[in-house]
């Protein structure tokens, strides 16, 4: 009750425009939620609120106090404005990727326990059950979000619903090809008339026969994958750190030629001293490694699976392995080359 005066669902609803609530909300369907969760927008946007405070206390109202009130004053709103707007879109842009990266996942999922649900269905329609009931006694725990979707389908059939409008919105819940394909065929098979369980059996089929190519199709990417994997983690980082010392040990000899030639005055010329610094050298190794390493994980990934989303997991694998393995290089390298400069 104390808390209630923040407004969390008012300024969550107000934030919303109306147009979009409806593609909203098919779109966190797809992500299993089955409420637009005002509360949570409000809250990102009383943390934006917070963020640019910080920002603006401690970095632009210090540079602002030198001039006259009227810039300010200007300065702080449009300063204000920008900062929030752009801390709102970059949080609306995290969640838009936690939730997409959540739609694939769900997608994944259910296209994995769909050939073995359908083949549970077929194995009931060939026990005499009808369809609709055979969909119902399908439904079992290990078919997880499927065996959801499907009670749900159910449900609307019991309760007066089209068997075939109730799957044609369960196809347009998921970015699946597999399942709307699915539900094409078991629809028209419906309308006709036709042995459904023979139809399933088919299905059946060509889903596994799908699957099995995929898995053949990353099998054979192995060796493009194994390539990729020891140029960014090993390769790449020895290179860099054999560049670090390889400079050290030239600007050492620099500095040593260009003392030689100031105590030898006879000479015709003169070196300038070194300005390099290999510190500049060794921030920007880090960070075109980690650029490297995300870029490749993401390679990696299309190879294998197809797709960016489904190889995030190799992103810490990559940047992190590709990261040690740079500082201990540093550290062999550093002992090797010692003795040398």
């Amino acid at each position: 009750m104390a808390f209630k005066i923040i407004f969390l669902e008012e300024f969550g609803k107000a934030f919303v425009p109306g147009k979009v609530i409806p593609y909203l909300r098919e779109y966190l369907l797809k992500a299993g939620i089955k409420e637009v969760p005002y509360k949570f927008f409000g809250a990102l946007f009383y943390l934006s609120a917070v963020v640019t405070g910080i920002i603006y206390i401690f970095f632009i109202f210090p540079i602002l106090t030198a001039y006259s009130q009227l810039i300010l004053l200007a300065f702080s709103f449009i300063g204000w404005f920008t900062i929030q707007i752009f801390f709102a879109a970059l949080f609306i842009l995290l969640v838009y990727f936690y939730l997409d990266i959540k739609i694939f996942n769900r997608t994944r999922d259910m296209e994995e326990t769909l050939p073995d649900f359908l083949q549970v269905v077929s194995s009931n329609l060939k026990g005499g059950m009808s369809f609709e009931n055979s969909l119902w006694a399908a439904i079992k725990p290990r078919f997880s979000i499927l065996a959801n979707e499907m009670a749900e389908v159910s449900k609307k059939v019991m309760t007066g619903y089209d068997i075939d409008k109730a799957l044609l919105e369960l196809a347009q819940k998921y970015n699946s090809p597999m399942l709307r394909r699915s539900v094409d065929l078991i629809i028209s098979e419906l309308e006709a008339g036709g042995d459904i369980a023979d139809l399933l059996d088919k299905v059946i089929d060509n889903l596994k026969e799908t699957k099995a190519l995929k898995e053949d199709m990353s099998a054979s990417a192995i060796a493009y994958i194994i390539f990729i994997s020891a140029i960014v983690v090993l390769i790449s980082p020895l290179l860099f750190s054999l560049s670090f010392h390889l400079l050290i040990v030239i600007t050492s000899f620099l500095e040593q030629l260009t003392g030689a030639t100031e105590r030898v005055q006879a000479l015709p010329f003169t070196f300038s001293k070194v300005v390099v610094d290999p510190s500049n050298l060794k921030i920007f190794s880090v960070v075109a490694i980690s650029v490297i390493s995300i870029f490749s994980s993401m390679i990696v990934s299309i190879v294998e699976k197809g797709t960016i989303k489904a190889g995030l997991k190799y992103i810490p694998i990559y940047l992190f392995g590709s990261l040690i393995f740079y500082f201990i290089f540093m550290k062999v390298l550093g002992i090797v080359f010692g003795s040398i400069t």
